[in-house]
């Protein structure tokens, strides 16, 4: 094994502008290096002779040079070298070198003399009506062919593979670095036991990285590529399959009472619960009335009844003797779960009180922004155990919150979630047992991606919704049509006169910033399509005072809602337009879930190309929750006709959730998806598209369940070997290495 350096690469292997190249990649040792893959190959035409070429053609051929020329350039500094070759056919051809440098001039014409072979790959173009190739690549080649040379004509014949650049680096430069770094290929790490490579037919770790950076021909990339995308499904799952292994082995409460309070709740629910809620209802029961800790993923559509799912949860735990938590990405977010649980559960949330039923249990909000004596008391009921409910956000997770008998865990929006964030929740149970978690979503995630980003938690779905409500209609509106766009502004207001309430979405705060951080770019939403050219994008000062003296606006009641209010002026302006008093609402996507307003009637979103698919799905779930028809305007700065405006028109004829997040996957690639779902994984996940690779990440699934369990002793008789000590230690060395890229963000409980 070659001595390592402090910066983890082999003593003396690169130079320091080596080494700083490597490491401006993100690489810190060997095994990182050859796991970052080229962005793309440059590949030689083939070999051929010069009759019948075709303008914009790739070709490679060996020619003899005739003669050269140079000339000064007529409108800039500079040479022209022109130099004519002729192939053994007697074909002809010139090439062009445009040089600005006098010793370039003079390098590449003692190369290039008369009668010197040189084997020339480059483009075919057209000039004066001829064909010429511009800064063509060429290899020397010996008057005699030689073995030697035919490796070199094969060589230069060779994908060539081009890294991305990271300050002054250069492609000679990275080249230089990445064929260093295979000359210790051997050093590398299995990570994939040998019984799994030889049952999916893959290379070794060190054929695989010559593979990917020094590949023959192109068939060599994709076997690469086939070993490093089974690599990472394998460390991913089997990231799972030790939290599930780790579940099974740790003990949780087991809430198994449907006491009095869940029957008090049960019978005073304002509608019949849908079929789909009551299954789903009893499938969690079971879970969590085990004695392990369970895991769950539960997605459903916009408005299909989570909260009250949820809701009946908590209930079996208060019943059990246990307490329970709701956490929600946002302030906003947290005070709508608050009221909407207090509400619904009326006196049975008021114990302590005089009016209490005789079930009742007490909730209790935290937040960051709370008044000292209301965070006070809620602290004192959540450790003397008077609150068996609790709704918050992070702050939840510090460390002077203090759970008498934490028994259940439920996560709202899990994507805005990381890790450490469930951990903690997961450590403040009594004693030595770990509460039930279950974590929901709005974001209907296709089952590709679920096997990859949540691949240890057990999915539940509900279907259909306890109401229909009513029909939401959806409108793309090209914001360059001046009669669509006044026509948009005119229904709004219609609205408004019929004594309803509107929203409108900015992706920026003001005009002179990026997207708000934590709102739009910072949930890991991309965009619908990418832009093409940059517009500039409505912000919601602007927008605000522009809609305040827009004719027939002036008695309209306008405000905004953005991330830089303070906190209780959020809570003033989501409590005012609750109540009506508030008839436009100018926001971020602050609003973007939970927000229960069931007046407002039309969204409008300004520069909706800017939000991806799951995003405007859930803003359009903003509206229609009431008895009034609800009407969604996508606004893009792009015309019918462009890719933008045909993905807006997808989105505004599709109202299935989980159709629009097949339609993402399908379009997007399982890349963006993964950034879509999992903020924070696309570092993590270089080779692996979810929609692409389901089937590989189903047979790494297995596996990785099989080796864990082999490695435990819980399973003793499989087709596979059971991994070996070094296997297992590669593995963890994986594993440690996939976190600091970003897993730790990876969804689970």
């Amino acid at each position: 094994m070659v001595q390592a350096k402090a910066d983890g690469f082999p003593a003396g292997l690169f130079t320091p502008k080596e080494s700083a190249a490597a490491r401006g990649l993100g690489a810190r040792d060997l095994e990182d290096l050859v796991r970052i893959p080229p962005r793309r190959y440059a590949a030689p035409g083939p070999l051929r002779d010069l009759r019948h070429l075709s303008e914009g053609e790739d070709i490679s051929v060996i020619v003899t040079v005739e003669r050269t020329r140079e000339r000064t350039m007529k409108n800039r500094r500079g040479t022209l070298l022109d130099v004519r070759v002729r192939d053994d056919e007697g074909e002809s051809i010139q090439l062009t070198f445009f040089l600005f440098k006098a010793h370039l001039v003079s390098w590449h014409m003692s190369r290039l003399r008369e009668g010197t072979r040189v084997l020339v790959s480059g483009t075919v173009s057209r000039y004066r009506g001829e064909n010429q190739i511009a800064h063509p690549d060429y290899v020397l080649l010996a008057e005699n062919p030689s073995a030697e040379e035919e490796r070199d004509i094969a060589k230069a014949l060779e994908p060539a593979p081009v890294y991305p650049l990271r300050g002054s680096a250069t492609q000679k430069l990275m080249r230089a670095v990445f064929a260093k770094a295979l000359r210790h290929a051997s050093d590398l790490r299995e990570v994939i036991p040998a019984a799994i490579r030889r049952e999916r037919n893959l290379p070794s770790i060190h054929e695989a990285a010559r593979l990917l950076h020094a590949p023959h021909e192109s068939e060599d990339v994709e076997r690469a590529l086939r070993y490093f995308r089974f690599e990472e499904a394998f460390i991913i799952q089997s990231i799972f399959a030790r939290r599930r292994a780790q579940d099974v082995a740790d003990s949780a409460p087991a809430l198994a009472t449907y006491g009095a309070l869940s029957r008090a709740l049960d019978e005073r629910l304002p509608f019949q619960l849908t079929p789909s809620q009551e299954e789903v209802g009893e499938q969690i029961a079971e879970r969590i009335a085990e004695s392990h800790p369970t895991s769950l993923l539960l997605q459903g559509d916009v408005g299909s009844g989570k909260t009250v799912v949820a809701l009946r949860a908590m209930a079996r735990a208060v019943d059990s003797g246990y307490q329970a938590v709701l956490l929600a990405p946002t302030e906003v977010l947290a005070r709508q779960h608050y009221s909407t649980i207090t509400t619904m559960l009326g006196d049975l949330a008021r114990r302590g009180h005089l009016d209490a039923h005789e079930a009742a249990t007490r909730v209790r909000l935290l937040v960051g922004a709370q008044k000292a004596s209301e965070r006070r008391e809620s602290l004192l009921d959540l450790m003397s155990g008077e609150a068996g409910i609790a709704v918050g956000t992070h702050a939840l997770l510090t460390d002077n919150v203090d759970f008498l008998k934490l028994g259940l865990v439920i996560i709202d929006e899990q994507h805005r979630f990381g890790v450490d964030h469930r951990r903690q929740l997961r450590m403040k149970g009594p004693g030595e047992l770990r509460p039930h978690m279950m974590v929901m979503t709005a974001t209907p995630i296709p089952r590709s991606a679920a096997l990859a980003l949540v691949g240890d938690l057990d999915s539940l779905t509900l279907k259909g919704r306890p109401r229909e409500g009513a029909d939401v209609s959806s409108f793309v509106v090209p914001l360059g049509d001046d009669v669509w766009r006044e026509r948009m502004w005119e229904r709004a207001l219609e609205e408004i006169r019929a004594g309803r309430q509107v929203f409108v979405v900015c992706p920026r705060i003001d005009p002179d910033e990026a997207a708000e951080v934590g709102e739009v770019e910072a949930s890991g939403a991309p965009p619908v399509l990418s832009l093409g050219i940059d517009h500039p994008l409505h912000a919601v000062t602007p927008t605000l005072e522009t809609l305040r003296a827009k004719p027939g606006f002036e008695p309209v009641r306008i405000e905004e809602l953005h991330g830089r209010l303070s906190s209780d002026l959020k809570r003033e302006r989501m409590e005012a337009f609750a109540a009506g008093e508030i008839d436009v609402l100018v926001a971020t996507t602050v609003i973007e879930v939970g927000v229960d307003v069931p007046n407002a009637s039309v969204m409008i979103v300004l520069d909706a190309e800017r939000f991806g698919l799951a995003q405007l799905h859930q803003l359009r779930g903003r509206i229609g929750r009431g008895e009034q028809p609800g009407i969604a305007f996508f606004a893009t700065q792009f015309g019918r006709g462009s890719a933008q405006h045909a993905g807006l028109t997808e989105l505004a004829g599709t109202t299935d959730g989980f159709a629009l997040a097949e339609l993402d996957l399908e379009r997007r690639g399982g890349g963006d998806l993964v950034g879509d779902i999992q903020s924070g994984t696309s570092v993590a996940v270089r080779f692996l598209d979810v929609g692409r690779d389901a089937r590989m990440i189903l047979e790494a699934r297995e596996d990785a369940l099989v080796t864990e369990a082999l490695a435990r002793g819980s399973l003793t008789t499989s087709s596979l070997e059971p991994p070996t000590p070094g296997e297992l230690d590669a593995l963890d060395a994986a594993i440690a290495r996939h976190s600091t890229r970003g897993v730790d963000d990876l969804e689970r409980s």
